[in-house]
């Protein structure tokens, strides 16, 4: 018999896409939309609750997250659920992981006016 974090890791991996390129796991099931300041964030029903994948994933894997630290994509894309390689998804503080947000608004940003 398997353990409910097996379980729970089977489930998740069902809808996952690795990207040979990039070594992202690419949730493709549902998100949290289009809009607003979380959106695109992968989503799933887990013992009748909607939660977050890539805090699901992360919490099987590694453990609880405490309250004041986030879960940052390293690799900046919010569907990549991989909780076993620190260039895609790492615990940090808060205040960390709005610098670093905020560092990828600002290359964002250059690189735009670059290509326009």
């Amino acid at each position: 018999m398997s353990s409910r974090r097996d379980r729970i890791r089977a489930k998740i991996m069902a809808r996952v896409e690795i990207d040979p390129v990039t070594g992202c796991y690419n949730w493709t099931g549902p998100t949290s939309g289009n809009e607003g300041r979380g959106a695109d964030y992968p989503r799933m029903s887990l013992d009748g609750q909607t939660v977050a994948v890539h805090k699901a994933m992360w919490t099987n894997e590694h453990g609880f997250i405490p309250g004041k630290k986030e879960l940052d994509h390293v690799c900046r894309n919010r569907r990549c659920v991989r909780p076993d390689n620190e260039n895609h998804v790492q615990m940090v503080t808060r205040k960390r992981n709005a610098m670093r947000r905020e560092e990828a608004r600002r290359a964002r940003m250059s690189c735009e006016e670059i290509l326009s």
